[in-house]
């Protein structure tokens, strides 16, 4: 242990550790999948902040860690944006720098019960914090927040359709901060904070249960995921077309209600192409199901590059379209082109801003099904299937393409995200995607039939199940962020408060300083 503590008074051996605890999380997502490592995962970090010597060490332990978690949670960008990659993940891991000063503030030394306690509501709220403006799009997006790890787990689900991946987050948080503190101060705080764990876990259980309504089926219909695989070199466009065309037509005869491509399935402008748009009619009436593609191209009726979900059905186009609402920073766009256009020289990023939609919409596919669609990584916001499920989507749908990131963990990260918006929405989600993995959930975010993963090229049929309860996500919407603004809010009063007492008790002087010969003031006697 003493070596350990001598090792880590260099600042740079202390800012890799960090960096390293930091990075651990990303064994919990896919593909590692290791769910159940995530509620230790943040001890190692939580145990180097609360040890460090000053308050700036602390802040440092923060930023190194945040740039360790950015960074492994998003590896699989590193073959597109090279260093870029770094750069980013430094900026933001600063989010995490008063993190670890709370770390320290609170849990720093033999921590008293009452900061004990109060650990276990901050941190989690300033994590939530930390979480809430790192998704804004310009950000990055939501990627990698610590809830979603909670996938595949049942009971998490459920707590999902309570206060979506947000409640999950911060009590996969909370346990980690009683973890770190049963660790440090185990003699003074084992009784107390296994009894305030257990009752927590019961309590929320209980709750998630009982209290949350459980998604009642009332239908179901047939849905087509179409994955044709990789298709590159030279005429790709048209020849993943061909393909996805013949896959389409194995679909008939098999009563599906809706058939849906990949994320830029059609690489060409359907008004610019009649040809493809009297092919897709044709697939529509052979299999008796609209057929929704997305189209990424530049477009004949406005300037500029969209992508859009479009439909398609037995009498051509329907008109009901989505453009693509939150563009991908760097890989659809570049921020500030003027400032870091350069980024375009040094990895694999966007040459040419694509245009934004302006507004999310409900499709009504025929057999009285109306769908939501999102596109790409539009899977990872919350809020966005909150809101469609709110306007009368009875499916969610999510056209995909992870073809840059094929032997990464990125499809099954991306794929796992459905889960969570299903479970969030009480309604089933198809991710579809070109090059895999294509998966499909139930209104309760459990899944259903088989993953495609990325050596698949196939049409699979889904029996999804439909239910139209409101669930208190849906209801009610991002609460847990609310109360830990307030928890945040009421601690910054609280410590202005006691910063105003300290200042006020501080004993007067009892004589004004006096001027000595260089300078200085002199010490008053005493």
């Amino acid at each position: 242990m003493r070596t350990i503590d001598h090792w880590l008074t260099s600042p740079w051996h202390r800012s890799g550790a960090a960096a390293l605890a930091g990075a651990l999380p990303v064994l919990a997502f896919p593909a590692p999948a290791l769910w159940w490592f995530a509620y230790v995962a943040l001890v190692p970090w939580l145990l180097l902040a609360r040890s460090a010597p000053t308050a700036r060490r602390a802040a440092y332990d923060g930023w190194c860690g945040g740039f360790g978690f950015l960074l492994a949670v998003h590896h699989w960008l590193l073959p597109s944006l090279h260093v870029f990659i770094f750069l980013i993940a430094a900026l933001l891991g600063l989010l995490w720098a008063p993190w670890g000063l709370l770390v320290r503030r609170l849990l720093g030394g033999v921590p008293s019960p009452a900061r004990g306690a109060a650990a276990l509501l901050v941190l989690p709220s300033a994590w939530l914090a930390v979480e809430l403006v790192r998704s804004w799009q310009g950000l990055g997006g939501p990627w990698g927040m610590l809830g979603a790890s909670q996938w595949q787990v049942g009971p998490a689900l459920r707590l999902a359709s309570v206060g979506g991946v947000w409640l999950l987050s911060f009590l996969v948080v909370a346990v980690n901060v009683a973890a770190a503190t049963l660790i440090s101060v185990r003699e003074a705080r084992l009784p107390a904070l296994a009894s305030l764990v257990a009752t927590a876990a019961a309590t929320s259980a209980a709750w998630a249960w009982a209290w949350a309504p459980r998604p009642d089926v009332d239908g179901r219909v047939r849905v087509a995921v179409v994955q044709p695989g990789v298709v590159a070199g030279q005429d790709s466009g048209d020849r993943r077309f061909d393909l996805e065309e013949r896959l389409t037509r194995r679909l008939a005869g098999q009563g599906v209600d809706l058939v849906v491509w990949g994320e830029s399935s059609v690489g060409f402008d359907l008004d610019d192409r009649p040809d493809l748009a009297r092919r897709l009619t044709s697939l529509s009436r052979a299999t008796g199901a609209d057929v929704l593609v997305n189209v990424d191209a530049r477009r004949s009726d406005r300037p500029g590059i969209f992508k859009s979900s479009v439909l398609v059905g037995p009498d051509g186009p329907t008109g009901a379209r989505y453009d693509k609402m939150r563009l991908v920073p760097f890989g659809e766009y570049i921020p500030a082109r003027s400032l870091f256009g350069w980024a375009t020289s040094v990895g694999r990023a966007a040459g040419e801003d694509r245009r934004r939609g302006t507004d999310q919409t409900v499709m009504n596919v025929g057999h009285g099904l109306r769908v939501g669609p999102l596109i790409c990584f539009e899977t990872a916001f919350p809020d966005m299937s909150r809101h469609l499920a709110g306007n009368g989507a009875d499916i969610l749908l999510g056209q995909s393409s992870t073809s840059s990131f094929q032997q990464s963990w990125a499809p099954e990260q991306h794929a796992s995200l459905a889960a969570l918006r299903a479970a969030e929405t009480g309604r089933p989600m198809v991710h579809a995607t070109l090059t895999g993995v294509s998966a499909v959930y139930g209104p309760d975010g459990a899944r259903l039939g088989p993953w495609l993963g990325t050596d698949a090229g196939t049409a699979q049929v889904y029996d999804v199940p439909l239910a139209h309860g409101v669930t208190p996500y849906v209801r009610y919407g991002d609460w847990p962020v609310h109360g830990a603004l307030l928890v945040l809010t009421a601690l910054g009063v609280s410590e202005g408060v006691r910063a105003l007492r300290l200042r006020r008790s501080a004993p007067e002087p009892l004589a004004p300083p006096a001027r000595t010969v260089h300078g200085w003031p002199a010490r008053p006697w005493r």
